[in-house]
């Protein structure tokens, strides 16, 4: 005789859920950062310049991934999402009387 609301059990490992990083930076924004160095670079031939810009991005994505490796999909998506129905703010009209 079997039990029905015993849980089972799986193992999950960390592996699948930890974020995808290059150099401890979210790939993306790791990858954000190069190009953005490369073509500053590119535009203004100063190495300094683009090595400069760099290391800006890759600090602001550094802390940014070590807070929360998330916050950049949080981000993303808050401004694809519609705007909601709020029932306390009133559209102006104008009422003309003849």
């Amino acid at each position: 005789m079997s039990l029905p609301n015993v849980p089972e059990y799986r193992a999950v490992y960390r592996s699948l859920h930890r974020p995808l990083t290059i150099c401890g930076v979210d790939r993306r924004l790791f990858l954000l950062a190069l190009m953005a160095g490369a073509a500053t670079f590119n535009l203004f031939y100063s190495f300094l310049a683009g090595c400069l810009l760099f290391g800006v991005i890759y600090a602001f994505a550094w802390v940014s991934t070590s807070r929360d490796p998330q916050m950049l999909q949080i981000l993303l998506r808050s401004g694809m999402g519609r705007a909601r129905y709020d029932a306390a703010k009133h559209a102006r009209y104008v009422i003309e009387v003849r």
